[in-house]
């Protein structure tokens, strides 16, 4: 017997209820309370990251007053927060602002099609129930934002390791940690020096079940700065000034600390140098060889600063439960892991902390009128609208500076499209690439998930309104004004069975 397809309908949908989902949830919602609106998330729980990613110590590399949503003040002390507080706001947001109304849990989307003739994307949607069982729907939308994030979360990148089959303890990857994992008393080497590093090697060092000692081991080293736990001036500013006023006050404060620091750091990379290495230096014991372990070969912010909280990070190699090493793997043998130096380092458990593998809109390949769109061939406009691809918003955030302030300025000029759309009785709006365009990358940064996905990243070009910077406080004056101009182009789906016939914004 066949199963009947579901099917809805919604005049706007938004894909993924992670952080960034949410937050334009709320924003569309507002803005259009009229229309029929869906969230889709693929997993059993909204916060996306922080629902996904369960490894010791998880938390925010940013402080969340800035992390946070501007419309929602963060009132927990800590500035930087662990992984249960941030699911808890995320939750409490959805509550409070009524989208769990229009959330749908468990609901994949794994193809999109836009038809032209019907002006409208069909979602296809694998559901998954509380037992497991899956079913398949169909989706139809007026429009689609993807809120998806920018990594698989299905796998983690793990290199090749030779003689893997070889170690005799666990090897485990921090993005599939597995629930209540007991490595209390265990010699671990971590791999890699990125933030999830950074946080897991003093997470394990603390409380009952502590590791019995912890091992970075990595091939080149990161800048590693310490932050305050908590932002004493902020307390100072919600205590005097009140929640929504002391909130503001310190979400601004921190975005023109961030980018005075980034500015300096960036424009002035010798000195940045010096500065992490003294900063460093001070945090670590008499002799430690701050050149070989946290002297990058890179210049500060063409990779991501690693922050940690009052210095744990530091503190649990100074009292020598942790320690840092510096080398290449040769292989996995039975005991641990053999460098190339010959050393040997014993281990029994292995995490292989060694990044992510970048994906956009969740893996979804767009179709438009049955023509597979190749995202890496686009550009986007005002970095989120993506060339050739009809009535479609994706929310992507900041490399040097906290990724989720960009959510209200990418939210509204979904929100003016739209209304542009419905103020002239439009049902197509399109962007098109002014033909010779220069191009350029989309990010700046040489992290190595970046490099390796650098062939299949949309581009971006080198002016307005193609073009995106990767601060906020330079981004956000390119949402100034209007943020419509004569390459959004507009149609009737009478007319427009092909996106033949179009008109320029006006």
């Amino acid at each position: 017997m066949n199963q009947t397809i579901a099917r809805e309908y919604a005049d706007i949908v938004v894909i993924g209820a992670g952080l960034s989902g949410i937050g334009v949830s709320k924003h569309l919602t507002e803005a259009f309370p009229e229309k029929e609106f869906l969230l889709l998330e693929a997993r059993a729980s909204v916060g996306g990251t922080w629902d996904l990613f369960r490894y010791p110590g998880i938390r925010s590399d940013d402080s969340v007053h800035t992390y946070g949503y501007d419309f929602k003040p963060w009132l927990h002390k800590e500035a930087i927060a662990g992984g249960d507080l941030i699911r808890g706001y995320i939750r409490e947001t959805v509550d409070e602002f009524g989208l769990g109304k229009s959330l749908r849990l468990g609901h994949k989307v794994t193809a999109a099609d836009w038809s032209s003739e019907d002006a409208e994307w069909t979602l296809h949607v694998t559901v998954t129930d509380e037992a497991g069982n899956e079913s398949e729907k169909v989706v139809r939308a007026r429009f689609v934002f993807s809120g998806t994030g920018y990594y698989n979360y299905d796998e983690g990148f793990e290199p090749r390791f030779e003689g893997r089959e070889d170690f005799q303890g666990d090897i485990l990857h921090p993005q599939h940690w597995p629930e209540d994992y007991d490595y209390s008393g265990k010699r671990v080497v971590i791999i890699g020096s990125g933030a999830t590093a950074v946080t897991m090697l003093p997470a394990m060092l603390t409380g009952e079940g502590a590791a019995g000692h912890v091992t970075m081991l990595q091939r080149t080293p990161s800048y590693v700065a310490s932050m305050p736990q908590v932002d004493k001036i902020a307390q100072f500013l919600l205590k005097v000034f009140g929640k929504k006023l002391g909130y503001r006050l310190t979400r601004f404060k921190n975005i023109w600390r961030d980018h005075f620091l980034v500015t300096v750091l960036v424009k002035f990379p010798n000195f940045g140098r010096k500065l992490l290495r003294s900063m460093t230096a001070k945090e670590l014991p008499k002799g430690f060889d701050v050149d070989t372990h946290f002297a990058p070969p890179y210049n500060p912010w063409q990779q991501r600063l690693c922050a940690t909280p009052d210095g744990d990070f530091f503190e649990a190699i100074r009292d020598g439960s942790a320690d840092v090493v510096t080398d290449q793997i040769e292989r996995f043998i039975p005991e641990g892991i053999l460098l190339e130096s010959g050393r040997k380092l014993e281990a029994d458990i292995i995490v292989t902390a060694t990044g992510l593998v970048m994906q956009m809109l969740g893996g979804i390949q767009p179709t438009v009128d049955g023509a597979p769109v190749k995202i890496a061939d686009q550009v986007l406009y005002r970095g989120s609208l993506i060339s050739g691809v009809p009535n479609w918003a994706m929310m992507l955030g900041f490399t040097k500076a906290t990724w989720t302030l960009r959510i209200r300025n990418v939210a509204r000029l979904a929100i003016e499209l739209i209304r542009e759309m419905d103020r002239k009785g439009y049902d197509i709006a399109l962007p098109v690439a002014p033909e010779g365009m220069p191009k350029q990358d989309l990010f700046d940064l040489s992290a190595g998930y970046m490099q390796r996905a650098r062939a299949e990243l949309p581009r971006q070009g080198t002016g307005l309104p193609w073009q995106m910077h990767t601060t906020f406080v330079k981004d956000n004056r390119l949402f100034k004004g209007k943020l419509l101009d004569q390459d959004i182009q507009f149609s009737e789906k009478r007319s427009a069975p092909h996106l033949a016939s179009v008109e320029v914004a006006s």
